[in-house]
């Protein structure tokens, strides 16, 4: 099936690992279900693949050209229905078995994903599940050739430290966005260490887990000042941002 897509959501659909992803752990589902909500529904290219597997799905997506590409896309089947709406301001009347919500960024800074799981899974069944399940975020110290905030998009750095869990969460759970956290890190090398790495895993179902993809999750770099490390050098770091309210929220420091 050809979708009619935004330009941001072409790249999305040509990330055949992101694609993949997803479509292996819609496929663990049979056909008896019921409702399933696909939040942030871009090009309704989720919603097609849930259609065999649940009775009715309302797909739901903020921005205007996206969800009018999907609602064209999906004009054929009967059983998915496109709204054009801020999911935080959808009057939400049944509650489902599955929510899918493909908000994601790396450590979920950028997008909503977590204040919108907050408020919908409330409309989700006692035995309801979350597509993603869960997001596992690591850290490490590095030295940047950029001193600002960015992506790992082909850009040089040199990593000082082996990468460490700092946080996961599992999204089902209510999640507080304000995170804070006192990271240690041990340095590896000797030079100068001016920031850190921060890579994040996304955890599909129970035996499905993905790193970074050309649009998932590219590793984010946040500069700290200039440090001269030595090995074994024990580095503490205060790490804060707000998960929803973009990378402006970040704030690093030593401590």
């Amino acid at each position: 099936m050809k979708f009619k897509t935004t330009p941001y959501h072409s790249d999305l659909l040509k990330d055949n690992d992101r694609l993949s992803a997803f479509y292996h752990a819609i496929l663990e589902y049979d056909s008896n279900h019921d409702l399933a909500y696909d939040l942030g529904c871009g090009s309704g290219v989720l919603s097609y693949f849930l259609s065999d597997y649940f009775k009715e799905i309302i797909a739901i997506e903020i921005d205007k050209k996206a969800s009018d590409c999907a609602r064209e896309n999906l004009s054929g089947f009967s059983n998915i229905e496109v709204v054009n709406s801020d999911v935080l301001e959808y009057n939400f009347t049944k509650k489902a078995d599955l929510i899918v919500c493909e908000m994601l960024d790396t450590a979920l800074i950028d997008e909503e994903e977590v204040p919108v799981l907050n408020y919908a899974k409330k409309f989700l069944k006692e035995d309801g599940k979350i597509i993603p399940q869960a997001i596992i975020n690591t850290v490490e110290l590095v030295n940047l050739e950029r001193h600002y905030i960015h992506w790992d998009e082909d850009v040089n750095y040199e990593e000082f430290s082996k990468p460490i869990v700092y946080s996961e969460f599992n999204l089902l759970d209510d999640i507080n966005p304000e995170f804070e956290a006192d990271l240690s890190l041990k340095a590896n090398k000797n030079g100068i260490i001016n920031g850190l790495k921060i890579t994040t895993y996304t955890k599909l179902n129970d035996n499905l887990i993905i790193g970074q993809s050309p649009m998932l999750n590219p590793p984010l770099l946040i500069p700290l000042d200039e440090k001269s490390v030595k090995v074994n050098d024990l580095i503490n770091v205060k790490l804060k941002y707000i998960m929803g309210k973009g990378i402006e929220s970040i704030q690093s420091e030593y401590c």
